[in-house]
């Protein structure tokens, strides 16, 4: 987020995380508060699309850390929604196989997400056994029906890898497999996959390194096994 509400509530009680919804969760909102220094395009786009994203940040008890999208790569804000405020949400993996707004089926990002949703039942592909689905701005769009994706949107994937971990060689299966993909389609993907320590970059876990970089709502952290939530590593 390149702008963010401050938190309304006071710092030493935002001490979870929402056990509701979770980070990419797209919610529906009745309602916006705005807060000071609140960018003026905000407005527009919630009228346009009531939703916002769940994004990583602790928050107190009744409130949950979003981040709104409007128009461009520029406009991103994160603030804050009441739980009460919440009319729905939709995860990413539930919108896996989604169908795209008439017309719209061909853009590159969506063109890539048919080419993934078509090899879900493959029992031997990268994809199989894995809970997976859009986020960014194709996710955004499917949850929406809001035209959002265009012609150099990059596909955003979300893999839930909350409990089992994911196998090195998996990885570099799976990564092969969408580098190859992106290729084809003319898109870059980028895949997320989401473990207990937090958000880990599938080419980063798929590339061997001795740490990787884990975002968590407390802040980014260096570990070296993602699924080993009783040791985090040291701080970046």
């Amino acid at each position: 987020m390149q702008v963010c509400a401050a938190p309304p509530f006071a710092i030493d009680h935002a001490l979870s995380c929402s056990a509701r919804w979770r980070p990419h969760d797209l919610l529906r909102l009745r309602h916006l508060q705005a807060f000071e220094g609140e960018p003026a395009w905000v407005r527009e786009a919630f009228g346009r699309a009531p939703y916002a994203v769940v994004r990583r940040a602790l928050a107190a008890e009744g409130f949950v850390a979003i981040g709104m999208r409007g128009a461009g790569r520029s406009q991103r804000y994160g603030t804050w929604a009441s739980s009460a405020d919440v009319v729905s949400a939709v995860s990413p993996e539930a919108l896996a196989s989604c169908t795209p707004l008439e017309g719209r089926g061909a853009l590159p990002a969506f063109a890539a997400l048919a080419a993934l949703a078509a090899l879900q039942d493959d029992a031997a592909g990268p994809l199989a056994a894995l809970t997976w689905g859009p986020s960014g701005s194709a996710g955004f769009e499917l949850a929406t029906r809001v035209a959002t994706v265009t012609a150099s949107s990059d596909l955003d994937l979300l893999i839930r890898m909350d409990e089992k971990p994911l196998a090195r060689n998996h990885a570099i299966e799976l990564l092969d497999h969408l580098q190859v993909l992106a290729q084809r389609v003319g898109v870059r993907v980028d895949a997320q996959l989401e473990t207990p320590a937090g958000g880990v970059a599938l080419a980063e876990w798929a590339a061997g390194k001795s740490r990787v970089m884990a975002r968590h709502a407390s802040g980014p952290c260096l570990i070296t096994d993602p699924w080993a939530t009783a040791t985090h590593g040291s701080h970046a």
